[in-house]
């Protein structure tokens, strides 16, 4: 009799540590989901706060171009006594300097001297 409990002993073991085996296999496969989806939002997170981070640097571009203008032109207001004109043409210009500055820092207008030297590297590996 005691070989027989010897033996359902074993088989009860040897099932446990199947199940027990089953079930960190499961509890792995949960895990590495979990990871998973902390990693994508983690990379998330990260590019949103790239985004913000590039969106505060165009819209100070933005408004320090029109509060330079806005003072230029006051300024020349209390110099030449021309109240509202100077104000409204510098004001008007530092707009443009804004516009032409986030369209540069965005990649979308080139930068007059990048544009020269593109140029000529294009002409000198013709000649070449």
């Amino acid at each position: 009799m005691s070989s027989q409990n010897g033996d359902g002993e074993d088989r009860a073991a040897g099932s446990s540590e199947a199940g027990l085996s089953e079930r960190r296999a499961q509890l792995n496969r949960k895990l590495d989901g979990i990871r998973a989806v902390e990693e994508k939002a983690a990379r998330k997170s990260q590019s949103s706060s790239s985004g913000y981070a590039q969106a505060m640097k165009l819209s100070s571009e933005f408004i320090a171009g029109v509060l330079v203008g806005a003072g230029i032109g006051w300024v020349t207001d209390q110099w030449f006594g021309t109240s509202p004109f100077g104000l409204i043409v510098f004001l008007l210009l530092g707009f443009v300097a804004g516009v032409l500055n986030v369209l540069r820092s965005a990649g979308v207008v080139e930068d007059q001297d990048a544009k020269i030297q593109r140029e000529k590297d294009v002409q000198n590996d013709r000649t070449d």
